[in-house]
């Protein structure tokens, strides 16, 4: 393996941006350099560690980028990778539905992409894992959900539930049409699978419990996606839900921060200036100290740029900035080997140009995966 010494380039260790030489031998970080390192010369160049995206769906767009339009498995998975890769991510959750929903999100679908993900991400260059977007009607699929917690170690359970949100919506309701187009099938199709779902509706709670403990007990993260209430997180955290994900309101984003929980929202929600569907404006749960992950969500420059933008608009400095694409998602997963510039750590970095905003060069794992010119 080749051993690297970063120069010139200003770093953030321990909280803070100075210029300093950063060292990897072994694909891991070294105080010192080793007698064989090759330079890098970083001028000009924030050196900063591996984005971590704990919850990105855009792949789901490079494997369908036209409605009904697939390609294969692996062309996507690929593709995906680089992508992740040109724009600084070097560690990755891939949002997979496990869910009631027909199109890019059928089971067999799913299936099929755990298998082609399971054969190649040993040769990615991004460390790719599994966010398992558990919807809580797809009550025939979560034995599927714990069999893959399983036998990834690592992956994270998300309790989604995106279906309760269309109770009592007639076929030809604008929501109804909305998903019925996205998932390829009729309104009326789509209506009377939500009532076959509804129809079971009394199962629901004992299979998030059930499930939310056999999860715990195979040593998962489980994620609340979309909570609604403080009365919502306080039963999420009995059930072992630690992360709250996408929070709708400030309360909630709050409380959960409070009680040393971090939460996730989007980076797109930052780069756009607010949410996609009103939910709660995460600059400015940000700036309150609600959030502490911001998350690719469904495009994957978002987590650069939101750093940047939070920068530039004084939300909060690079150092905080940072820390929201880097530590704090490390932590909430329960990767300790990563995240920071530190001595015996994953030496994951991104080089990013102090000017433009950007990337110049990313290191995983002490692997060139990417180098561009100036």
């Amino acid at each position: 393996m080749q051993n690297w010494v970063i120069e010139n380039g200003t770093a953030l260790i321990d909280g803070e941006l100075a210029t300093r030489n950063v060292c990897i031998t072994d694909g891991v970080f070294s105080d010192t350099a080793s007698a064989n390192a090759s330079s890098f010369d970083a001028e000009g160049c924030y050196v900063l560690p591996g984005i971590i995206d704990i919850h990105g769906d855009a792949f789901e767009r490079i494997m369908e980028p036209r409605p009904g339009v697939f390609f294969d498995k692996e062309i996507a998975l690929h593709e995906a990778d680089r992508q992740m890769i040109s724009n600084g991510i070097t560690t990755a959750y891939h949002g997979l539905g496990v869910s009631w929903e027909p199109g890019v999100r059928d089971m067999n679908n799913s299936r099929a992409i755990v298998e082609a993900w399971s054969n190649l991400k040993d040769s990615l260059y991004c460390d790719t894992h599994l966010n398992l977007r558990w919807e809580t009607f797809a009550l025939d699929e979560r034995t599927q959900a714990l069999d893959w917690l399983e036998r990834f170690p690592g992956s994270v359970l998300s309790v989604n539930d995106h279906a309760s949100a269309f109770r009592g919506l007639a076929a030809d309701h604008p929501r109804i049409i909305r998903m019925a187009k996205r998932i390829g099938i009729s309104p009326e199709d789509a209506a009377g699978l939500l009532e076959s779902l509804f129809a079971r509706s009394e199962e629901v709670p004992g299979a998030v419990e059930e499930t939310c403990r056999q999860a715990v007990k195979l040593g998962a993260k489980v994620f609340a996606h979309d909570e609604t209430s403080v009365e919502q997180r306080d039963y999420h955290r009995e059930l072992g839900m630690s992360v709250s994900e996408f929070p709708m309101t400030a309360e909630t984003a709050r409380a959960a921060v409070s009680n040393g929980e971090h939460v996730v929202m989007g980076a797109p929600n930052v780069v756009r200036g607010g949410s996609q569907n009103n939910a709660l404006c995460a600059a400015t749960a940000i700036r309150e100290n609600m959030c502490t992950v911001i998350a690719s969500d469904y495009y994957y420059p978002a987590q650069l740029i939101a750093a940047f933008k939070l920068v530039d608009t004084g939300v909060v400095g690079l150092a905080n900035a940072w820390k929201l694409v880097s530590s704090s998602p490390a932590e909430a997963v329960g990767l300790g080997d990563r995240g920071i510039i530190q001595d015996g750590l994953r030496g994951d970095l991104v080089l990013v140009d102090a000017q433009t905003r950007q990337v110049r060069a990313v290191f995983t794992a002490g692997k060139m995966a990417l180098r561009l010119s100036a």
